[in-house]
């Protein structure tokens, strides 16, 4: 294993922040496999879920079992650990600029396309070292002038020439759920399946440039560009992104992130990243993919206690109650419920609501809104 520090731009006199990267196998033979844990620094189940995989890959690396390269990020984002008021744990938004972690990240389509235009061929393999050499150049160029703006810029850079990027993550209360490409679901089924993931949601643009789609959306771009233009030339999918939403953030359990470093290495083992024994039998798929614009969020309508009548990971049908909004003050009460059915893949932590607030969340194969799908 080698640890590599990556100085943050500091952002005032006396401070710093470091990014530590682990990387095993050897890079440049075999794929290339990226995963970060924490983005959102108060999301704490991918940390130890990176804990794992961290003494395991170390022994598939001194037996000699991994073919490739496997960089492991445990802790993605310093500046939200550093983020603490009141004793309470601000990581999903930057203080300093009010931005989200997850948002934001560079659009390199433009800037790729035009470095690698005039040189595709009908070489498929050779066109995809072609742009990932187009990505690291436009990464190179890209300005950084704040200690946000250079996290970003270290974790595409590590991430944006990977075959497969996972991006570990978790929601107040849920089950455990994945979002990735539309055009990505075929590759990402087997680690859905080897997970147990009970909602997997598809997007070809979500809104708001996560990280995840920074990484993947520029391939499915990239071929339609390529097509507009008239060339008829092979551009792969090269990169398998995934969010990995670990259930909720209380779920900082041993047994589930053993369960869940255990289901990562067999679909690492699947994909040939691990030859030391062959991959586990794909199991079920618990829940089908739907479409993100299909995610039904139930919203109070009124301020009072909440209640929640099930649990993340049930499938509710059309009608079938949800949550209760209680006022006690006026007596009133609001059963929420699914217009369309699905799976409950989310709920709040927190029970008491305010007027308007998100309560759940429940994947419905129906594909009912547009705009940005992403919440704040």
């Amino acid at each position: 294993m080698k640890r590599i520090e990556h100085t943050l731009l500091s952002p005032g006199l006396g401070s710093s922040r470091q990014l530590c990267s682990l990387h095993f196998g050897r890079a440049g033979q075999g794929q290339k496999v990226y995963i970060q844990a924490a983005l959102h620094a108060d999301e704490l189940p991918g940390m130890l879920v990176a804990w794992h995989l961290k003494s395991a890959l170390q022994a598939l690396e001194s037996a000699g079992h991994l073919h490739g390269e496997v960089v492991l990020v445990p802790q993605a984002n310093p500046i939200g650990h550093d983020q603490t008021l009141l004793g309470l744990q601000l990581g999903r938004f930057e203080m300093a600029s009010g931005e989200n972690f997850n948002r934001n990240y560079p659009a390199l389509l433009e800037g790729v396309y035009r470095r690698v235009k005039p040189h595709l061929s009908g070489d498929a393999a050779a066109n995809t070292q072609l742009i990932r050499a187009a990505i690291r150049a436009e990464l190179a160029a890209w300005p950084v002038s704040t200690e946000l703006q250079s996290l970003r810029h270290r974790l595409m850079s590590l991430a944006a020439d990977a075959d497969i990027v996972l991006d570990l993550h978790c929601d107040f209360r849920a089950a455990l759920h994945v979002y990735t490409g539309t055009p990505l679901w075929p590759q990402c089924e087997p680690l859905s399946r080897y997970l147990g993931s009970q909602a997997q949601l598809l997007a070809t643009e979500s809104g708001g440039d996560p990280f995840d789609e920074a990484c993947s959306r520029l391939w499915w771009e990239l071929q339609e560009k390529a097509r507009q233009d008239g060339l008829d030339v092979p551009i792969e999918l090269a990169a398998l992104v995934v969010t990995v939403e670990l259930r909720g953030q209380g779920d900082v359990r041993h047994e589930l992130a053993e369960r869940d470093a255990a289901a990562i290495l067999e679909f690492l083992r699947y994909r040939g990243v691990i030859a030391d024994l062959p991959a586990a039998e794909l199991p079920p798929l618990d829940y089908p993919a739907t479409p993100l614009a299909g995610s039904e969020n139930l919203c109070a309508p009124h301020s009072g206690v909440v209640t929640f009548l099930v649990a993340p990971g049930t499938r509710v049908e059309p009608g079938q109650p949800v949550v209760e909004v209680i006022d006690p003050l006026n007596d009133r009460v609001s059963v929420l419920s699914s217009a369309y059915g699905g799976m409950v893949y989310v709920l709040e932590s927190r029970h008491f609501a305010t007027t308007g607030m998100g309560l759940a969340k429940v994947a419905t194969p129906h594909a009912f809104k547009t705009g940005s799908l992403l919440s704040a």
